[in-house]
């Protein structure tokens, strides 16, 4: 799930900067004057949009494709606690060294 979040993020961040790119061409002139002098405070500026909008990604994921997670798998955990179930409960399992 973080890897879906990560390229998601990514994916958002690009689509930004690539609006941003076209909305302040004015400014190309300037480029090396505004990196040089603000180079720093934009780079922390960009951490703290990819922190956040990572975090807000995560939400919406945790919150809309593991809903009812538990729910879901209670069943297959009575079945094992039954003996029902293909996979063997732990303890009936040879001990690994």
């Amino acid at each position: 799930m973080l890897a879906n979040a990560l390229m998601l993020t990514i994916a958002i961040l690009l689509a930004i900067g690539f609006w941003l790119m076209n909305e302040l061409r004015f400014l190309i002139p300037y480029k090396h004057i505004l990196i040089q002098q603000y180079g720093g405070l934009l780079l922390a500026w960009l951490a703290t949009v990819f922190a956040n909008v990572f975090a807000g990604v995560y939400v919406v994921q945790r919150k809309f494709f593991l809903k009812d997670t538990g729910r879901k798998l209670w069943h297959i955990d009575q079945q094992i606690a039954a003996g029902h179930a293909a996979v063997a409960p732990p303890e009936a399992r040879p001990e690994e060294l």
